[in-house]
């Protein structure tokens, strides 16, 4: 599940500041920004999610939306019942991690460090 802003609140964003005669280089920069944010998030969310919710059916045993899974992996966790020793818990957060910056910060120099290590 992608987290907030939504690409929709992000694209309209964009939209209004593109419109705008009076910015500046750095609003151009950020608008520019956001436009290949949602290029990617268009791109890569569905598919990353799909994949997110898949692991989470693997890895609790039940079925759900992406919403329900992840608050239901979330209280296992607090609650102690699930921790970083149970068996694809580190790997589901590792993956899910990587497909969020993929689509968020595909430039980061420790995303592309991690991917160079897979």
């Amino acid at each position: 599940m992608q987290d907030p802003p939504s690409v929709d609140f992000i694209r309209d964003l964009a939209s209004a500041a593109s419109d705008d005669q009076a910015r500046n280089k750095f609003e151009a920069r950020m608008t520019a920004a956001a436009f290949e944010l949602v290029q990617r998030a268009e791109a890569l969310a569905a598919q990353s999610e799909a994949a997110e919710r898949e692991r989470l059916v693997a890895l609790l045993n039940e079925d759900g939306d992406l919403r329900s899974l992840n608050k239901r992996l979330c209280a296992l966790i607090k609650s102690g019942a699930m921790t970083l020793a149970t068996p694809a818990l580190a790997a589901h957060l590792r993956a899910t991690t990587m497909e969020k910056l993929a689509i968020d910060q595909p430039t980061y120099a420790a995303y592309r460090r991690a991917l160079e290590q897979v």
